[in-house]
């Protein structure tokens, strides 16, 4: 792919081929439609890379520092080597682009590929014909929003950020100082909220185009008229706020604020420009000088942006990400206008010509847009490793009895649906448990009659008394214990799911290989269910493919449910949808060989489509859209002239040559989580094998990942299995 870089040393401006960034977890790889240069911070760059190294120092006196405190500590030597070799190097440039989403990275559900998004960020939204952009530096398009208008989402983003430091409030009056891009923006966006906007900056066509998208008036800082105006809005007693939008080494911007500014107003810098403020001026109106940080709340903060970690809406209204997509907004419903900004439209391949034009004044312009060629995007031959371990596990041995048990984890499920069990099963000891809060732990204990309760994993692990673990914790740490836990020797347990990555699942097959041990059993319960078993053995053996069709209406999540966090925890089909195609599979008998997943819009109603070896299908539709009061799951498996009918686990059917119903509902549904802990702890006792291969296990979990793959690609995923 082709990407704009400069060599800072240099200056040299150039178009690259570089390397298409791979498609990481948490992130999208998008393919840019058009990039904005930002006529204003990009240009000072390329403005900077021009001048000589003495040029370079005055531009940038705190880097000066950095390097003086390098020269104290490694000496002139290393410092020289070092900064030369940073300076003599290409770096990028460009932080504001609309494209359309290509791959879709693991932990992402809220945009499919073929999606347009607008994108943020001077690492991540580049001019480059291809971008990896983390999850809360993009955002998808409103309907009928433009591309070339949502490449203006990033720049707006910062004007808003501004614009909310200001506190602007209806019937106010702002003046605006310097009308280039974030100007002409934030005039506008003071204008949609109710305020009146005076605007000042030397170049006249700026102060008309101003005055023609919403400024009440406009003018050069030196003219007596801007003051006039200023008296005649505000009957004299000044501005409501002050925006800085000017670049440059002139004071100018700070003094007039002063004087234009009423007693207790609000002065907000935005651009870059000198801020020696004029102590009497300010002390005397006692003036709030206020920052605004760029595109918003997340900036700068690496758990935020690269880690995907959001702010609570309660706590912090206005993050980077809802910025971006506010802007958008306004844009969409018409209350800021970009088009009138746009002066000129290049084609990408002419990126260093643009570049040269802006720079030597031959090319006078507000905003203007890099435009990509058209690519179609391709499905390419998709594939999931199903990985297996190249080992044969020593034959385990009969544990003592009672079978000592420990849990890592004492949440909801371990609580009300393992625990209750266990607890009243005989030869079964509740040996420790192990949380990351002593209380969680304390209480644990005194609800089921644990021996210990403590927050060392590590000695649990090599307390040789223990048989077996048991891993119920958040989705995301499911993997690293099944791992830790198989390479001390112990018997596993581990709740739905087993990995939430390739990756993942090929870390747990190594620990069976190096250990020799796989005895590991994954909370696949619905198998194990009563009901189904009966049905199962009603409807008989199978002779011709089947087609198995499985309704899960999933329902919403309640605000807040840490299930929701797909950044870490994964999707919510990867956190639960094993169960339902490990239950197909149980049924029909085989591991499936691909698999076929498309989505609405958001990913949360997800239609997955299995297909086995010996031609048979199932289809699992997976909503959240569904009615409430509707059972939650609902199964209908057909082949051989018979059809076999399960009702949420409280009523099964099957019609055949004879029909069989289930004889009375059950007191309560039983979907298996009694009987699979008996298999387990029967397994452990006298070590036979475990209640479901681990060839199984593998498979069922490689599936449910490529649900995920099969949305990012748009295309069948292969089951590719290693030997």
């Amino acid at each position: 792919m082709k990407q704009i870089v400069q060599n800072y040393k240099s200056g040299e401006l150039a178009v690259l081929d570089v390397p298409v960034p791979g498609c990481k977890p948490g992130g999208v790889l998008v393919r840019s439609t058009y990039s904005l240069i930002s006529t204003g911070t990009e240009m000072m760059k390329v403005s900077e890379a021009g001048m000589s190294m003495l040029g370079k120092a005055r531009s940038r006196p705190d880097q000066v520092a950095k390097v003086m405190q390098s020269v104290a500590t490694n000496g002139v030597p290393a410092t020289y080597r070092k900064v030369m070799g940073k300076l003599d190097s290409y770096t990028p440039l460009g932080y504001s682009l609309c494209g359309v989403v290509e791959q879709v990275g693991a932990g992402i559900d809220d945009v499919k590929v073929g999606d347009l998004v607008a994108c943020a960020g001077n690492e991540h939204a580049l001019h480059a014909e291809v971008n990896w952009v983390p999850k809360n530096l993009y955002t998808p398009l409103p309907d009928g929003l433009a591309p070339r208008h949502a490449a203006f989402g990033t720049v707006g983003s910062i004007a808003l950020q501004g614009v909310r430091q200001g506190e602007p409030q209806l019937g106010e009056v702002a003046l605006v100082i310097g009308l280039g891009l974030i100007g002409q923006l934030v005039v506008q966006l003071l204008t949609a909220s109710g305020v009146r906007v005076v605007g000042v900056d030397p170049d006249p066509a700026r102060c008309e185009l101003a005055e023609r998208t919403g400024a009440a008036a406009c003018g050069d800082p030196e003219s007596a008229a801007v003051a006039a105006v200023v008296a005649e809005l505000t009957d004299g007693h000044g501005v409501d706020q002050v925006y800085l939008a000017a670049g440059g080494g002139s004071n100018q911007p700070v003094e007039l604020a002063a004087q234009l500014a009423r007693d207790r107003g609000r002065v907000v810098d935005i651009g870059k420009c000198r801020l020696d403020l004029p102590w009497n001026a300010y002390y005397e109106k006692e003036l709030d000088v206020r920052f605004s940080r760029s595109y918003g709340p997340g900036r700068y903060d690496p758990s935020y942006e690269l880690e995907g970690r959001d702010y609570p809406i309660g706590y912090v209204r206005w993050t980077e990400r809802r910025n971006l997509a506010c802007f958008l907004d306004l844009v969409a419903r018409g209350r800021v206008d970009v088009e009138p900004l746009i002066s000129h439209v290049a084609d990408f391949d002419d990126a260093v010509e643009t570049y040269q034009g802006l720079k030597d004044g031959g090319l006078k312009a507000v905003a203007v847009l890099f435009r990509y060629p058209e690519q179609a995007v391709e499905s390419a031959d998709l594939a999931v490793t199903v990985p297996t371990a190249n080992v044969r596990p020593s034959k385990a041995g009969a544990a003592r009895t009672p079978v000592r048990l420990a849990f890592v984890g004492a949440g909801n499920y371990a609580t009300s649906m393992l625990l209750p069990h266990l607890a009243e099963r005989d030869g079964v000891e509740l040996s420790t448990v192990v949380t990351t809060t002593a209380l969680s732990a304390a209480n644990a204990q005194r609800k089921f009659g644990f021996a210990e309760a403590t927050t060392d994993l590590d000695a649990v692990l090599g307390d040789k008394s223990i048989d077996a673990v048991f891993v119920v914790t958040r989705h995301s740490s499911h993997a690293e214990l099944t791992r830790k836990a198989l390479l001390a020797g112990k018997s596993v347990f581990v709740e739905k799911p087993l990995a939430l990555t390739e990756d993942e699942l090929a870390g747990v097959l190594a620990a069976v290989e190096e250990s020799g041990n796989d005895r590991l059993q994954v909370g696949f319960n619905r198998r194990f269910a009563p009901l189904l078993h009966e049905a199962k053995k009603q409807f008989g053996p199978r002779t011709g493919p089947a087609n198995l069709r499985y309704l899960i209406n999933a329902g919403t999540l309640q605000h807040g449910s840490w299930y929701l966090r797909q950044g870490t925890e994964g999707s919510r089909f990867v956190g639960e949808g094993g169960h339902f195609i490990d239950t197909a599979s149980w049924l029909l008998g085989a591991d499936p060989v691909s698999v076929y997943a498309v989505a609405t819009s958001g990913n949360d109603d997800l239609q997955v489509v299995l297909r086995y070896p010996d031609g048979s299908t199932a289809t699992l539709s997976y909503v959240t859209t569904g009615a409430p009061g509707f059972p939650k799951e609902t199964l209908d498996l057909v082949a051989d002239g018979k059809v076999l009918r399960l009702d949420d686990f409280v009523r099964a059917s099957v019609y055949g040559g004879k029909k069989w119903v289930s004889s009375r509902l059950p007191k309560a549904r039983d979907k298996g989580q009694n009987a699979e802990l008996a298999s387990f702890v029967k397994a452990v006792r006298t070590g036979g094998p475990m209640p479901v291969p681990l060839e199984s296990l593998v498979a069922t979990t490689a599936a449910t990942l490529a649900v995920q793959a099969g949305l990012a690609g748009g295309a069948p995923v292969t089951l590719a299995r290693t030997r």
